[in-house]
Parts: structure tokens; sequence; C-alpha cells
């Protein structure tokens, strides 16, 4: 009997899987292809939320435990994971300067953002009240990174590639069965796809999709990333990612053409030389009301779990969120109320 079914292997899927392996608990992991939401962003980590000038929840202790995390893969596989830059957020009024150094006193904030203000740093980008810098940010290399780990666990033989079917699940008192495999507990880390998920499709789990396009440019020699309306990301070779798009409303998994005129559209007020759009890409970003995780234990059936609900910082959040998991399940310790989806539970099963 195995120890764990895991569905979905995006970075929550990674994560609590490679929690379970320092166990040296057995698993089997079932993985479609479906859900992007893990490739599309870049995987950028980022402390602060540059639309507010605010801390992202809980981001500081995230962050200490996520680049350890992966700096374990760079290691083990021998391939480079962590890029690490700077962010310079462009103002657009003297306003947003004001609340910058209002934002760089607060606690916490004041570790990430820096007072001096750069007026130029780059001539292909308009800035007329500057930027201001965010440091201790930077990006996974998610693609490498799932790729690499996708094929570490077909080598070891628990990985399947097919679409699950959650039809065929059998529950006993003390395991599940799927397919004629048995195993003592399952986690559930679809993503979007928790919404076909008959056990935890309760959830108020809100789709985003994102739209992310990849520009070239041998003009604009820009070395920094930055934010204003839209993300430019340096990729290396004259290539940015420009992003993203917010849609609560299109589910579609396929890029759109009036998301790349958007983000075109937005660059164009920011950069003054010439690019070209060689490639677009879309996903559904599993979101929350409250912007933070689904995680915990099923009302009903004892052995089920779910870890989702990451929104757009689950390089940030992963491995940390999916840690308490695994030591609520094998230590019997309580999962912060926060995180903890019977925050969700108690008002769906009110009188059951």
């Amino acid at each position: 009997m195995l120890d764990y079914i895991i569905v979905g292997l995006g970075l929550s899927g990674l994560a609590v899987t490679s929690h379970l392996g320092k166990r040296n608990k057995s698993f089997r992991v079932y993985e479609n292809l479906s859900q992007k939401s893990s490739l599309v962003a870049g995987g950028i980590f980022n402390p602060v939320i540059l639309k507010r000038f605010t801390l992202a929840w809980n981001a500081d202790e995230q962050l200490k435990m996520a680049i350890p995390f992966y700096q374990q893969f760079e290691e083990k596989y021998g391939v480079k994971l962590l890029y690490f830059w700077d962010i310079y957020r462009r103002f657009n009024s003297a306003e947003e300067q004001n609340n910058w150094f209002d934002a760089a006193d607060k606690p916490g904030l004041g570790n990430f953002l820096d007072t001096q203000l750069i007026k130029e740093i780059n001539p292909h980008v308009y800035a007329d009240y500057s930027f201001g810098r965010v440091s201790s940010t930077g990006n996974i290399d998610t693609e490498i990174l799932l790729n690499e780990y996708r094929n570490d666990l077909e080598k070891r033989d628990v990985l399947k590639y097919e679409r699950f079917d959650y039809n065929q699940i059998i529950t006993e008192a003390n395991h599940v069965s799927y397919k004629g495999e048995k195993a003592r507990n399952i986690i559930f880390c679809d993503g979007f796809g928790l919404k076909r998920n008959p056990f935890f499709n309760y959830l108020p789990l809100h789709g985003n999709k994102g739209e992310y396009i990849t520009i070239f440019s041998e003009e604009l020699k820009l070395d920094k990333a930055v934010k204003s309306s839209v993300f430019i990301m340096p990729m290396g070779n004259d290539l940015y990612k420009v992003g993203a798009t917010y849609d609560n409303v299109d589910k579609t998994p396929s890029p759109t053409v009036d998301a790349r005129e958007k983000l075109m559209s937005q660059l164009n007020k920011i950069i003054s030389c010439k690019y070209e759009v060689i490639d677009q890409v879309a996903g559904i970003r599993p979101s929350t009301a409250d912007r933070k995780p689904l995680v915990g234990r099923h009302p009903k059936i004892a052995n089920f779990y779910c870890c989702n609900g990451f929104g757009s910082r689950g390089v940030l959040i992963a491995p940390s969120v999916s840690k308490e998991l695994v030591e609520m399940i094998e230590d019997n310790k309580e999962l912060s109320p926060e995180i903890d989806l019977k925050r969700f539970t108690r008002k769906h099963f009110k009188g059951d």
C-alpha cells in the first residue's frame, strides 16, 4: 500500500511530494498537463504588492524558506533555476512617490523598498516621475524545474501522465483505492482543475486568467525588471516577457488576440523602441477571494486533502504551505487558521 496518491504536479504537487520524499513516504502522482499557471507567470518571486506598496501575505517568512527550497533542486539536478534581480517600479505621479516613501517607513517593507529614487534606468523607457527599486526579488525557471522534477519521478516510476478520473476513487475506512492501487491518503493539488473535483469543488476557488507575451527587441537593451501598467522581465538574448492580464470571466486555456493587443498598447506607453511579439501564453491562476490558499482535510472523508489556491504567488507560497499540510497529516500539527479550508467548510456544511 502506498502512503499517498497525489493529483496534480504543478508547484503545489512538486512541493508536497518533495516534503513527503524527505520523510521517505511512498507516493504515486497523476498529472495530465492541463493546468499551466505554474509556468505562465515566469516564476517571479516578489514580496511586495506593487500596486498598493504593501507586503504580500506572510511574504518575508515565505521568502526565507523558498530560496533554499529551490536551491536544493539546482544542486540536485545541476541546472540553473534561480535568478536574482531587482524590480524597478515606474511611478505615474508625485502621489505615488509619496506613497512609496510612506510605505518604506512601515515595519517589514523597509527591507525591500529603496528610498533613493532613480531618474532613468534605460533611454528607451519613459519615466516622468522616476523609479523606486525593490530588492530581494527574482524568478525561478519553473519550466526547467518542473521538467527536471517530472523526469526524475518518471525514472522512479511514480508518475503517470493521464487524466485523473475522480469517479474511480473508492473510499475505505483507512485508505483509498484508485484503479486497483491503494493508498493511505490522497492529496489534491489540481489547480483550477479543482472545479471538476467532486470532493472539493464546494470551495470558493476563482479562476483568474493571465496572459503574457514574449517580445524580441535588439534596441531595448534593458537589464532590469520594470513594473508599471505591465511587467517587463528580461530573459536574455534580447528577449523580454511582458504581462500580465487579469481576466475573471474567460476560463479558456488559449491565448487571445484581445489580451495581446492590450499588453502591446500598455507596453507602447512605456517604451520607445521597436519590438516584435514572438510568443504568447495563457494560464488560469487558482485564486481565492481572501488571497489565501485552500489547504486541509476534507470535512467528511478523513484521508482526503487539498493543497490549492496559490494565485499568482505560487513560487513563494508553495514551499511553506505544503510543508504545513504534510506536518498536519504526519505530525498531527494544527494548520494556520488563515490557510485552513475550514474557514469555508464550516459555512458550507452548516447543519449537515
